[in-house]
């Protein structure tokens, strides 16, 4: 059974929703608990303390020692709703939580007094905080390993800079603007290369209407991760638009950079196989002191490309 009609027929596996906020230790409702420990911290203040009366009150020191908490926790929600479950996230979340708790227990101080006998607030106070900034650094040594990690990973998809909302939705990669993006940059390092743009005439005709658009779509994602794994370390793919893909190989130019391009579009011919999905190619090399403008590089291998 060929691919499209695996696709049409559902028996590709799907992708897994992804929770709304990351479990922590394998705990989903992690912030349920620290709610209910910050209510037990709460408390022996109301039973212990006196209430501070009002002009008592340092508002400074309120809305300091407030906001900060505050931020903390709204920090710790946003990374539990950026990142999949993990070691790293555990730490990480592990950290911001005491460093929460300490702050928040230096807050209660600003409204109940507790009896001088008492040191276990202090105690509370002096660990907290720094226990948790002593394990949010631990989080984010391993945060940079794996960063690094995801560079390598992704050293197909992006070089030089990363720039979210410059990613095509549909293919993961990234989109025209940053491909221009890149091209820049390779124009402001004095350096030249190869450019070129594969695609598929015809591809509305042949996919889109006879198998539709969820077909498609499958289609030009899985096309654009077959390419991304035939990509040398230094080449960058991204998305034009539609079927088109475009690609920078950097440093090559003439026959060894169109040999190159041309072993990419027979991988991506031969894994869709069919008269109708035979893709094209068209490229041009990049001078050093090339004086056009990236986008219209791109217009001009569109053009180029939708009369092939």
């Amino acid at each position: 059974m060929s691919l499209l009609k695996l696709l049409r027929a559902g028996l590709l596996p799907a992708r897994a929703p992804l929770p709304l906020l990351a479990p922590v230790l394998g705990l989903r409702h992690f912030g349920h608990g620290l709610l209910l420990l910050a209510a037990l911290l709460l408390l022996p203040y109301a039973l212990l303390g006196t209430p501070r009366p009002l002009a008592q009150w340092r508002w400074m020191d309120v809305l300091g020692e407030g906001g900060m908490s505050l931020m903390v926790a709204v920090w710790l929600a946003y990374l539990r709703a950026a990142r999949p479950a993990g070691p790293v996230t555990d730490r990480l979340c592990l950290g911001m939580a005491g460093m929460l708790l300490g702050g928040y227990v230096d807050l209660l101080d600003e409204f109940w007094l507790l009896p001088k006998a008492m040191v276990w607030d202090n105690w509370l106070e002096s660990l907290l905080t720094p226990l948790g900034m002593a394990v949010l650094t631990w989080g984010l040594h391993l945060w940079r390993q794996e960063q690094l990690a995801l560079n390598r990973q992704l050293g197909a998809r992006e070089r030089l800079f990363r720039d979210h909302r410059r990613i095509d939705t549909l293919t993961q990669l990234g989109d025209a603007a940053y491909m221009a993006a890149q091209i820049e940059l390779e124009r402001q390092a004095g350096r030249g290369g190869h450019l070129c743009m594969l695609g598929w005439p015809g591809f509305e005709a042949a996919v889109a209407r006879q198998q539709g658009l969820a077909a498609a779509d499958q289609l030009l994602r899985n096309a654009g991760s077959l390419l991304a794994l035939h990509l040398a370390p230094g080449e960058l793919l991204c998305r034009y638009a539609g079927d088109r893909f475009v690609l920078l190989l950097p440093g090559q130019q003439g026959g060894a950079a169109r040999a190159r391009a041309e072993l990419l579009r027979r991988a991506l011919q031969d894994w869709a196989q069919g008269p109708a999905l035979t893709p094209c190619l068209v490229g041009l090399d990049l001078a050093p002191d090339d004086r056009l403008a990236p986008e219209q590089r791109l217009q001009q291998l569109a053009s180029g490309l939708h009369g092939a």
